[in-house]
């Protein structure tokens, strides 16, 4: 690892949420995770539209 990647993991604490979100033409699918990687929830798709992005946000 480069010092840029473990200075952004030395980062993490235990109040931080991790999330990925996978983004695709259509349909985009989001995970939360906790700093260990532990999945806080299933992943939620959500279509790529205003409708889509209230649904992520809420």
């Amino acid at each position: 690892m480069n010092y840029t990647q473990n200075k952004k993991i030395s980062q993490i604490t235990e109040s931080t949420l991790i999330i990925g979100i996978d983004i695709a033409k259509y349909a985009h699918v989001a995970r939360a995770q906790d700093f260990r990687g532990i999945e806080l929830e299933k992943y939620i798709e959500v279509s790529n539209s205003i409708e889509g992005f209230r649904k992520l946000t809420e």
